[in-house]
């Protein structure tokens, strides 16, 4: 074997061990800790919070700690308005801007995927543009175009359009602005990276078999593009959820959603146990889409194996 193809064994178990320790150190290890704060009680003080464990007392004070655990904090979120009312609030806003993505992004993806590969590549760069921009910046620039005397209602006006400016900023129109456009690219480079290895002479032989466009559309299309409209449903969906930017800046202060919530409990209120929980269990509640649609394609390639 020549020496430019060999690699030494603990070279390679490093490769292999590398994204384990990656995920224990930035992942499990934190998320470990907002679990335990999840259990403790706020208090008055530096950290805000009593520890659930007295370390000093070693295993006496872990049993103790667990014979005595609780899950108030869990128990009011699910019993509080405030928080149920947020959270319901968060999964309309981030359902219906899936939608409003995927009519939109789907399009953009198809018209990409169809195009000659040199435009092809200009007209994606356009796509991914916007991440060369702050998003804070972004989200910024759309109060200047939607605010009363902002851009927006001072071309309506130019145009005849209206006869008073609109109030957009600080509504749930405007959120739902924010979320669309700032999320867009992580829809469309979804449906386009599968779009874009369809095979188009499928169109072609359905249409050849008396197919209309539209029923082509539906029984050769959709399904082709089936992952990477699950791919992009969950790349918008799941930071829509815990979005906190888009409605603080644009919603105002009637649009409360949970990342709001949970940014109020740990800056405003100081409740660290509180704001942990909702963290665990809405990190729990976005695992189980993540967790349906890795079953999904589970499946899939099992079945591809197996004909």
């Amino acid at each position: 074997m020549s020496r430019r193809g060999y690699r030494a064994p603990g070279a390679q178990r490093l490769v292999r061990w590398a994204p384990a320790i990656w995920l224990t150190l930035f992942f499990a290890a934190p998320f470990l800790l907002v679990v335990r704060l999840g259990f403790s009680e706020a208090a008055t003080a530096q950290p805000p919070y009593r520890p659930v464990i007295d370390w000093s007392e070693g295993l006496a004070g872990v049993w103790a700690a667990l014979q005595g655990l609780r899950l108030d904090n869990y128990a009011l979120l699910l019993s509080d308005p405030l928080y149920v009312a947020s959270a319901l609030t968060s999964l309309q806003y981030a359902s219906a801007a899936t939608v409003l993505l995927l009519l939109v992004g789907f399009p953009i993806a198809h018209v990409l995927a169809r195009q000659p590969e040199g435009r092809r590549e200009l007209l994606l760069l356009l796509v991914i543009l916007p991440f060369w921009t702050s998003f804070l910046i972004r989200v910024y620039a759309w109060i200047g175009i939607l605010k009363p005397e902002g851009l927006l209602n001072a071309a309506l006006l130019w145009l005849g359009l209206i006869s008073s400016p609109l109030q957009i900023m600080n509504t749930g129109v405007a959120v739902m602005i924010g979320l669309v456009y700032s999320y867009l690219p992580f829809m469309v480079l979804p449906l386009y990276a599968t779009l874009v290895k369809m095979d188009h002479s499928l169109l072609e032989a359905a249409q050849d078999l008396g197919a209309t466009p539209a029923r082509a559309f539906r029984s050769v299309t959709l399904p082709l593009a089936a992952p990477g409209i699950a791919a992009g449903a969950l790349l918008c969906f799941i930071p829509m959820m815990g979005e906190f930017v888009i409605p603080d800046l644009l919603g105002g202060s009637d649009t409360l959603m949970i990342g709001r919530t949970l940014w109020s409990e740990f800056f405003s209120n100081r409740d660290w146990p509180m704001a942990s929980a909702i963290a665990v269990v809405l990190l729990a509640v976005l695992l189980a889409p993540i967790l349906a649609w890795r079953r999904l394609e589970d499946r899939a390639a099992d079945g591809e194996a197996g004909q």
